[in-house]
């Protein structure tokens, strides 16, 4: 009987080897969103995940120095008062291509621009208490002119 069980034990790890499919989440973007009824929206916009990684890059590229609470006029993003519309294909096309002087559509690779878009347009519903908890949470990472990633 024991002759036999390091033949059974190699068959049965040998029949659980298969092929693995894991979904790990929405695949990348390659493109921008081609209007507000693109269906890879939802995939950014209704995904938390996606959302706090648009926040981190929010603090890690310095938005968070131009664009908190207290700024005046179109800078205040939190308020919900979009210059150029803000539907999500609107505020993709604001930071990608019309952002004061800089376009960041060159600089920015498009997933993180998504998860920006999807992080802005949630501004809005962050009352003050979660805004702090989320600044005091970033406090550790890098931010603005002390990020190091992709310029």
């Amino acid at each position: 009987m024991i002759r036999g069980l390091p033949i059974l034990l190699i068959a049965a790890c040998l029949g659980g080897c298969t092929r693995e499919a894991r979904s790990l989440g929405p695949s990348s973007p390659q493109t921008r969103p081609w209007d507000d009824s693109d269906p890879r929206i939802a995939a950014y916009q209704a995904n938390f995940y996606q959302m706090s990684q648009g926040g981190r890059y929010f603090s890690w590229y310095g938005c968070s120095g131009c664009h908190a609470e207290n700024a005046k006029g179109a800078a205040n993003l939190p308020d919900g008062r979009w210059r150029y519309g803000g539907g999500f294909s609107q505020i993709f096309g604001s930071i990608a291509d019309r952002h004061g002087r800089l376009a960041y559509a060159s600089r920015i690779p498009i997933e993180q621009l998504w998860q920006l878009t999807a992080y802005v347009r949630d501004l809005p519903q962050h009352y003050p208490e979660k805004r702090r908890r989320v600044e005091r949470d970033a406090q550790a990472e890098p931010q603005g002119s002390t990020w190091s990633g992709p310029q």
